[in-house]
């Protein structure tokens, strides 16, 4: 193995057109750690988020390699119980914050954080999955324990975890109610097996329709009104999971007024994956036959313009980043 490869490495607030891939020493491996040799990993939100104006916070490692998720396989297994070659998952603990992430050709990772996987699918399908579905599992059955025959409302839809959503909730029985706020993104869910598409002007409640269960993906900036069409009843959920509407809490929150009678408010928070839950997904996906929907595929050289078209919102989907 070389002693070099190509990472992005950022330790200040880093514009798209300023991404640049550099050469990085490759991790030494360490008891409890494994070396990941990267096949292809996802963009996340989150990421955006770090490279444009979290990487400034005081609690980021500095400098790091960004990056929250990847597909591949271990390069070396170290004292844990993994094999040279296994095809891993990792996600989450810290990854591209506390640590070096996967803007990278490998990634040193904790073994907790690293799951084993069996899956047909291509490295670059893989690579649209970690982050993504395991919110989106997370929010359905965790939080939202959806039911075949349960009426749900995905509120921004047009995200990649709204269209990672939308898959796992048909395929588990749901009628399924997607809502966009921009018009020209309806034909994109057109595409998809969603019952029911609204155009969102950011009031519904007088919208004259009624759901059993809501996934808020635009987050406290909707959050009240989504909670005022769920119908009361001893299985009526609204899981806050996304952040879309760039409003991160709210103000004056009563909880006692602001929650309706008989709804409960949840969320998912993403940053504790196990096993037996990658396992879960995994095995639903293989039963199902269930393809993830990617925007487009980048070629790791092409990370900067990945990252363009990240800020620009010129991709619809999931971006993927193939590195070998």
């Amino acid at each position: 193995m070389q002693n070099t490869m190509k990472a992005l490495v950022i330790n200040k607030p880093t514009k798209a057109e300023d991404v640049k891939l550099t050469d990085y020493p490759i991790p030494k491996v360490k008891s409890g750690w494994v070396l990941v040799k990267i096949r292809s990993f996802g963009l996340n939100h989150s990421e955006q988020i770090l490279r444009l104006e979290e990487i400034s916070a005081p609690y980021i490692q500095k400098p790091v390699i960004p990056g929250i998720e990847c597909v591949g396989e271990i390069a070396d297994a170290s004292d844990s119980y993994f094999k040279v070659g296994q095809k891993v998952i990792a996600l989450m603990g810290g990854m591209g914050r506390s640590f070096n992430g996967s803007y990278a050709q490998y990634a040193l990772l904790p073994v907790h954080h690293v799951f084993s996987i069996e899956s047909n699918l291509s490295w670059e399908e893989l690579g649209a999955i970690p982050e993504t579905y395991f919110t989106a599992w997370g929010s359905l059955v965790e939080c939202l324990h959806l039911q075949k025959g349960d009426k749900l409302l995905i509120r921004g839809a047009t995200c990649a975890l709204g269209y990672a959503a939308i898959s796992l909730a048909k395929a588990m029985g749901a009628f399924v109610i997607a809502t966009t706020h921009r018009e020209n993104k309806i034909p994109l869910l057109e595409k998809t097996a969603v019952d029911k598409i609204i155009l969102d002007d950011g009031s519904l409640k007088d919208k004259n329709f009624r759901v059993d269960k809501a996934l808020e993906l635009v987050g406290a900036k909707t959050l009240l009104d989504t909670m005022k069409i769920i119908k009361p009843s001893p299985q009526a959920y609204v899981c806050h999971t996304g952040i879309l509407g760039g409003v991160y809490s709210l103000d004056d929150f009563d909880p006692i007024k602001d929650i309706p009678n008989s709804v409960y408010l949840t969320g998912f928070f993403s940053n504790y994956p196990s096993q037996q839950t990658i396992d879960d997904i995994f095995n639903f996906i293989n039963e199902k036959k269930i393809k993830p929907y990617i925007g487009k595929i980048y070629d790791f050289n092409d990370l900067r313009q990945a990252c363009i078209d990240q800020d620009s919102g010129n991709v619809n989907g999931k971006i993927v980043i193939k590195v070998a």
